[in-house]
């Protein structure tokens, strides 16, 4: 099979710009999702609100999220990478600098719901760029490396974020100069953007794959487009190779929301007297732990163990016995060293859910990957609402007080809880398997052989 080497170095280069600029993007969909936590006392004094409204700002963000899975799924079919990204990355920083010009709670509300429409429509776009553009034996291992990025961001949400609101005065200027960098990376995505190689006259992924390894590259039969409707049923229809990991993922990212993402910091403050900059610190541990956990996940799925679900089942064992440790020596770990290692381990093996996406990718066909994946990322989104929601009512206090260490003992007990069903769905859960991949074609002297066989 004669390629162009030209045009396919140049597809092996451009897919990193693609792919960094999606990235990039990407870091601050996680920025905005745990920031909450950190200016969650910030928000309180700015506008006179108490925990049931912080609990509702927190899960608004996943509200919209939610709701924007399946539409970003679809779009990302229909429209392309491209526009669905950069379109929405502009939203979120009209969001952003909305709430940075805020005068009341309900402006700051509005900013984050359009904040969270927008960067809702990051994470299907980039997963379908690492189906276009990166090699079947990539897609786990640089999920990883995505799920790396992001959460840089939460980092950079949490003491990064004290520090700026610290230095500048005034939480919302560091909202304001987000909203910007936002605006210009939206225009960075519409310029540099492709939705795959194909549109700069390059040779596909599938047909370099298929030259490197000196096999004859069969294109795939055109099919008919699959209709919206017909996608999602194929999706929702799949039975045990959707729904328990779905039900698991409900629970696994609710949960770590819900700590991460809403309640730690707020607990530091109230049961162990850490002042902001001490707990914030701390917190950025889970998402140390995760820059690391993420891609070895992946690294281990794709090279190690060539199975998505063993690694699943052992990132959630160890996930859920940390749940134990943080629910039943609530109050007594008074050491910073002890919540350092615990959020560090908390992180990194929370951070094996990167790996089902792999899992779910795998059961469907290219043409509706965007609406499966968008249908997949409803229900770790929607466990992020409705947890946040409800452990803010389970938190509320009356005026003046502060919540007890009880109250927090409640709240990670359910969580607890939650995850040991979430890991019995996890247990029943599908994995396609080697038997359901289709052998490739090798052109040998004596013509086209199926690769392994003994012909």
């Amino acid at each position: 099979m004669e390629i162009n080497q030209d045009k396919m170095s140049k597809v092996m280069k451009y897919r990193w710009v693609v792919f960094v600029i999606l990235a990039l993007a990407y870091f601050f969909v996680y920025f905005h999702r745990v920031s909450t936590a950190v200016v969650a006392a910030d928000i309180m004094n700015s506008f006179g609100v108490g925990a049931a409204s912080i609990g509702l700002l927190g899960s608004a963000y996943f509200y919209a999220y939610t709701a924007m899975q399946l539409p970003s799924g679809i779009l990302s079919d229909s429209w392309g990478v491209k526009k669905t990204a950069g379109v929405f990355t502009l939203l979120a920083a009209v969001g952003a600098v909305l709430t940075g010009v805020a005068s009341s709670f309900t402006m700051v509300l509005i900013g984050r719901v359009l904040i969270g429409i927008g960067v809702a429509m990051v994470y299907i776009p980039v997963m379908k760029v690492l189906a276009i553009w990166f090699k079947k034996n990539e897609f786990a291992s640089m999920s990883g490396v995505l799920l790396a990025i992001g959460n840089i961001g939460a980092l950079s949400a949490a003491g990064p974020l004290a520090i700026m609101a610290a230095f500048f005065g005034d939480w919302q200027k560091v909202f304001l100069m987000l909203g910007v960098f936002s605006g210009l990376l939206a225009v960075a995505i519409f310029v540099l953007v492709k939705d795959k190689p194909e549109d700069m006259g390059c040779p596909t992924i599938p047909e370099i794959e298929a030259y490197e390894k000196g096999e004859r590259y069969i294109p795939p039969k055109v099919i008919e487009k699959i209709p919206m409707g017909e996608a999602l049923r194929q999706t929702f229809s799949s039975g045990m190779k959707f729904w328990p990991l779905s039900i698991w993922f409900f629970f696994m990212y609710g949960s770590l929301m819900v700590y991460q993402g809403l309640w730690g910091g707020p607990f530091f403050r109230d049961v162990l007297g850490w002042d902001q900059g001490t707990y914030a610190g701390i917190l950025s541990f889970i998402a140390i732990g995760m820059i690391f956990g993420c891609p070895i996940a992946g690294y281990l799925s794709d090279k190690v163990l060539k199975s998505r679900k063993k690694v699943l089942i052992a990132g959630t064992a160890v996930y859920i016995v940390l749940w134990g440790v943080i629910w039943s020596q609530a109050g007594n770990i008074t050491s910073t060293t002890a919540y350092t290692l615990i959020h560090f381990l908390f992180g990194f093996f929370g951070g094996f859910f990167i790996v089902s996406y792999a899992q779910i990718k795998e059961w469907f066909p290219a043409s509706i990957v965007g609406t499966a994946t968008g249908a997949y990322n409803i229900f770790p989104f929607l466990g992020g609402a409705i947890f946040m929601t409800l452990t803010g009512k389970m938190m509320e206090v009356s005026d003046g007080a502060v919540a007890s260490v009880a109250q927090y003992k409640s709240v990670w007990l359910l969580m607890f809880a939650c995850m040991v069903f979430a890991f019995l769905c996890l247990l029943v859960s599908k994995e396609k398997g080697a038997e359901n991949t289709a052998a490739p074609v090798k052109v040998t002297e004596a013509g086209e052989v199926p690769v392994g066989s003994q012909r």
